[in-house]
């Protein structure tokens, strides 16, 4: 089993947000990596809904913010949606999926989580959701 960390940068490598995840899979798909990241970030965002959200994908009616959106009112969001859009931003090259300082270009690749715990996502347009 692996722990990764899911790290957020700059166009310029500049980090700005992570966080790890234990026991995942020594070798996983970029669909799935990717997909469980969204899952994540939203099963964390609706354990304790708020009306600041942060993650890859914006949901849907939110306003966005310094290293974030901003929701109308507290409510939880659905990570399937979520899921989706980021796959379908990844097609659009909406963000760049970084693992040990290479670009991944097909969803379908699979990567060794043993080789560089450390994915980085670098935004390139705004994501937005479900």
């Amino acid at each position: 089993m692996a722990t990764v960390t899911f790290r957020d940068e700059t166009a310029t490598g500049k980090p700005l947000a992570e966080f790890a995840l234990p026991d995942l899979p020594e070798s996983i798909s970029a669909r799935e990596l990717v997909r469980l990241r969204v899952r994540e970030e939203v099963a964390r965002h609706n354990a304790d809904p708020s009306v600041r959200v942060t993650g890859l994908v914006r949901p849907t009616d939110t306003e966005t913010e310094l290293n974030g959106y901003r929701m109308g009112a507290k409510r939880r969001i659905d990570g399937e949606k979520q899921a989706e859009a980021a796959e379908q931003a990844f097609r659009r090259n909406g963000f760049v999926l970084l693992v040990k300082e290479r670009q991944i270009d097909d969803l379908a690749e699979m990567i060794d989580l043993t080789a560089d715990p450390v994915v980085s996502f670098v935004k390139l347009v705004p994501l937005v959701g479900g």
